[in-house]
């Protein structure tokens, strides 16, 4: 192996590659800090015998280049040994190569963005210097609210600007991972996943599209035996268990067809509205067929789940009855025992051909009056613990029930980051980035959300890793159970022996106290692997990197080490779910038969099981927020691990996103309000976690995502100040001078060079980055305004208000529900500073007409203030009272502005009436003198 490796790397080469009994070691580790005793070099030896430029030296280059093209010539060949030694050598060289690497962003593109964000701090600074030493004696409260929230703003802008300093992509070697893990011929050593859908509501999540998710996760290019798919149904609808019923069938005939032709997507219903040559790549002559009677096949399943859904609209008195003539358990949805029911598995299930299939498991928790089920939160934790009884895979994928699988390929994509034997050690989680289905061309209220998917998170992977998103994600198991990541192992300190003992006494004595400071500096909430005192400050047993699996006695030693009650105080009553929280690589007991299994998966998802444990405050999906995506990530990054973003270029999960303004406001609405909770909880990034493993930027990042809500309130009042200075004639700055329209001029061009800058190394469209900009201004004075103050009186009073949202209309065309409007009170505050500005530009420019030319010049300022809001808040205006094939919105805007203009324009001029400079004294009579 060693001889693979050019000469003047020898020295780098790690002990453990050494072979055939000789041991190449590396250089020993050498303290910075100690001064090394200069040798003198002797000319004779050194440069003769290693010098660059001698003969011995040009003997070893020879010999090498020698080798290697003997060993490229064997491979060309295919011969070799009789035993085929060499001919396996290429193949365990690549075997051995990284199976990812990391793409810093190219020195053009990434060192000028910079550069303009320095400056931009620069001209800030001096900006805001200026605005700050020229107030408007006049208008000093307009000037003072405005002076407070540009300075908010520009808070805001760093807490988002500076996590984005080290972007970063990232490339996946497939290949690598299939001749490491998946050889063929040979059993697969990939680790296990258990997939976890989640869903509540069967009307308003329609059961065929929770059908096409799990059809994709059952026909995933992934080792049959390493798949099961867990299906959480929150509302024990027996709607959804039917349907799965029927799903679990029609994936007998599903599955087969998708591996036997490789098609993309492995969603039925979203591959058969593929719009292109399907026939393209495939070359059995039976595929036309094969794939027409699967259509006509999937056609009929859909007709079966339609006539499931028509028959749950209308609920008998009795209640559901199962087809033995049971009643459905679930038909108290908050009052009904835990059911689990494994469709597909080991038992029976088979396709129809005659391959096994993966494992399918329907699950719903137990539920009774007087307890806190804690939502989607509450739910995905009991998916962790029955699949921890069941199959306790070491890697686990949540899909919200309308994410079906893009790509076949994407689990094999992000284990070539788990799976990595360098870097997948301290990796908790990867998440792709969301793509979504039956978006309007436009993208009218940024549905995509391309700025944060395709900026912000690569920012964020170059620094601990992007923020859990909630949905298509790939977890460790054991992150998830609260162990802290495990330590890197720091090289020795070298001590050399020349040095007088009293200096190696007083260096050894310098590290003493620097080590005995960083031990009292311990993450304040540090959790253990075996767990675990009550006090946070309480040391941990073991670390999770510190017990080797394979060892003989591990299972003893950990047994040991770990009293079984406070396991059981810290994961609940359970001692086989208890077990499984100490296989690192999982695993279940070979001994337990499948009844006992259940059972036991009955008890642990049980209602009281999480009494007095840990499970939502530091195991598992956090509690306290509605939005326990980011609480759950953040606890994770504090515990020292990091995480990974993984951008396939075929995109790994695609689902669905809401199109009319409403819809997609009450989203927004919810997202707010989840970080509003989460500022006000224990666990807040302004004050949690210090001392742990969270890195400075990542803890930027966090901050930003529970404090943007407040934005709205500064916002809101600058989106007003236009209107009240074209109303009053008044203006928040004094009469600019040529240094102050320097800093004004210099600060937009680096808000612009910054927004081109972001685009050039991303990728991102300018349309995709203007349409941001926009939703930002129209969230932040709706939804997030609404959640500060609905958070505020949660927190306060403890009163939890919510929103309805009535249909009023919308048509069978094309993205019909894009032109649904639907009134709720999120409209309210947007319409009125839309009204105000109209109004406002109506009244500064009837003013400027009344008052003469010398009027125009303070009026421009005022007015581009205005227009800059109406820009913003117009794809509001749109969905206000914009329709397809009708007339234009701006139309209608343009009209009523320049109607009001002309006829203040007509009254002022007055064509048809003689001008006098005052009344007649003949006429009145009156002798004003």
């Amino acid at each position: 192996m060693v001889d693979d490796i050019p000469p003047e790397q020898h020295a780098l080469v790690p002990s453990f590659m050494g072979g055939g009994g000789k041991r190449i070691h590396p250089l020993p580790y050498a303290d910075p800090n100690l001064p090394v005793q200069p040798r003198s070099m002797d000319p004779s030896k050194d440069l003769a015998a290693y010098g660059y430029g001698s003969v011995a030296w040009k003997e070893r280059m020879e010999s090498w280049k020698q080798k290697q093209e003997r060993m490229h010539q064997t491979r060309n060949d295919g011969g070799g040994n009789d035993d085929g030694d060499d001919a396996d050598l290429p193949l365990m060289d690549e075997a051995r190569q990284p199976l990812s690497r990391k793409i810093p962003l190219p020195s053009s593109q990434i060192n000028p963005y910079r550069m303009i964000i320095i400056i931009r701090l620069v001209v800030l600074g001096f900006f805001f210097h200026y605005r700050v030493m020229h107030p408007v004696p006049d208008a000093f409260a307009l000037w003072l609210i405005s002076v407070i929230c540009e300075i908010w703003f520009a808070m805001s802008w760093i807490l988002d600007q500076f996590p984005k300093w080290f972007p970063i992509e990232r490339e996946t070697y497939l290949d690598r991972l299939t001749l490491r893990f998946d050889k063929e011929g040979l059993p697969s050593l990939l680790a296990p996943v258990d997939f976890f859908v989640s869903t509540v509501d069967p009307m308003k999540e329609p059961p065929l599209v929770t059908a096409n998710t799990v059809l994709s996760i059952l026909a995933v290019d992934y080792p049959v035996d390493k798949v099961s798919c867990y299906v959480s149904d929150d509302g024990a609808a027996m709607l959804t268990f039917e349907a799965l019923s029927e799903t679990s069938e029609f994936a007998k005939k599903w599955v087969p067809f998708c591996k036997k032709y490789s098609i993309e997507p492995r969603a039925p219903e979203w591959y058969f509205q593929l719009k292109i040559d399907y026939l393209r790549d495939k070359v059995a002559p039976n595929f036309v067929r094969e794939r027409r009677a699967m259509k006509r096949e999937y056609e009929e399943f859909k007709v079966r789940i339609n006539a499931l859904v028509a028959k749950a609209q209308k609920v008998p008195e009795e209640g559901w009855t199962m087809q033995d003539g049971t009643p459905w358990p679930g038909n108290n949805v908050r009052d009904h025992p835990g059911m689990i029911q494994v469709f597909l598995g080991q038992s029976g299930g088979h396709d129809v051909e005659g391959n096994e299939l993966p494992r399918l498991v329907y699950v719903s928790r137990e539920k009774r009056p007087g307890y806190n089920h804690h939502k989607k939160a509450g739910a995905m934790n009991a998916l962790v613990r029955v699949s921890a009884v069941l199959t306790n895979a070491p890697y686990m994928l949540n899909l919200d029930c309308d994410h079906y699988i893009n790509n076949s390929k994407a689990i094999k994509e992000a284990m070539c980051f788990m799976m990595d034997p360098l870097l997948g050690k301290k990796v908790c989680y990867v998440q792709f980035p969301q793509r979504f289905d039956g978006i309007d061309r436009h993208d009218r209220y940024a549905n995509r959300n391309v700025v944060f998917f395709d900026i912000n998170m690569k920012g964020l992977d170059g620094i601990q890793g992007p923020i859990y998103v909630g949905t298509g994600c790939v977890f460790r198991r054991q992150a998830l159970y609260g162990y802290d990541a495990p330590k890197t192992k720091k090289p020795p300190s070298r001590t050399c022996n020349c040095w007088p003992k009293w200096c190696i006494c007083c260096c050894c004595f310098g590290n003493r106290k620097t080590k005995k400071k960083t031990k009292t500096s311990k993450p304040k909430f540090e959790k253990i692997k075996k767990l675990f005192k009550k006090k946070e400050n309480q040391a941990p047993a073991y670390a999770l990197g510190e017990i080797d699996e394979a060892a003989p006695g591990a299972e003893n030693e950990k047994a040991s080490i770990v009293n079984q009650q406070k396991l059981e105080k810290k994961f609940g009553q359970s001692s086989v779910f208890v077990a499984s929280t100490l296989l690192e690589y999982g695993g279940i007991l070979k001994s337990a038969s499948p009844a006992s299994l259940l059972k036991e998966a009955i008890h642990v998802i049980g209602c009281g099981y999480e009494d007095k444990t840990d499970w939502g405050k530091d195991i598992g999906w956090i509690y306290g927020s509605v939005t326990e995506d980011i609480l759950t990530g953040f606890k994770m990054h504090c515990h020292g691990w990091r995480s990974i973003y993984c951008i396939p270029k075929r995109a790994a999960f695609k689902g669905s996103a809401p199109l009319n303004l409403s819809d997609r406001l009450h989203q927004v609405l919810r997202w707010a309000l989840g970080s509003i909770e989460i500022f006000f909880s224990n666990h807040c990034p302004l004050w949690y976690g210090y001392g742990g493993g969270l890195k400075f930027l990542e803890r930027f990042s966090y901050i930003n995502s529970i404090v943007y809500p407040w934005t709205s309130i500064p916002l809101l009042a600058y989106c007003t100040l236009p209107a009240i200075c074209l109303l009053t004639g008044k203006f928040i700055t004094p009469e600019l001078g040529n240094v102050a329209s320097l800093w004004f001029m210099s600060l937009f061009i680096c808000i612009f060079a910054t927004g081109i800058l972001e685009m050039r190394w991303s990728g991102v469209g300018i349309d995709d980055w203007w349409r941001n900009e926009q939703f930002w201004v129209i969230g932040g004075v709706s939804s997030h305004l609404f959640a500060v103050f609905q958070g505020l009186l949660k927190v306060i009073a403890g009163i939890d208000t919510s929103f309805t949202v009535t249909s009023k209309g919308g048509d069978d065309e094309e993205f019909s529900e894009l032109y649904t409007f639907k009134w709720t009170t999120l409209l309210i505050p947007p319409t009125t500073l839309l009204l105000l500005n109209f109004i406002g530009v109506v009244a500064g420019v009837s003013n400027a007409i009344n008052n003469g030319y010398e009027s125009w010049g303070p009026l421009f300022g005022k007015l581009f203030f205005a227009f800059w809001v109406i820009v913003h808040l117009y794809p509001f205006l749109k969905g206000l009272v914009g329709r397809q094939n009708r007339t234009p919105t701006i139309v209608i805007v343009w009209s009523i502005l320049l109607a009001s203009i002309f006829s203040l324009l007509w009254v002022r001029i007055d064509p048809f009436l003689a001008k006098n400079d005052g009344p007649l004294l003949e006429e009145c009579g009156l002798d004003c003198n």
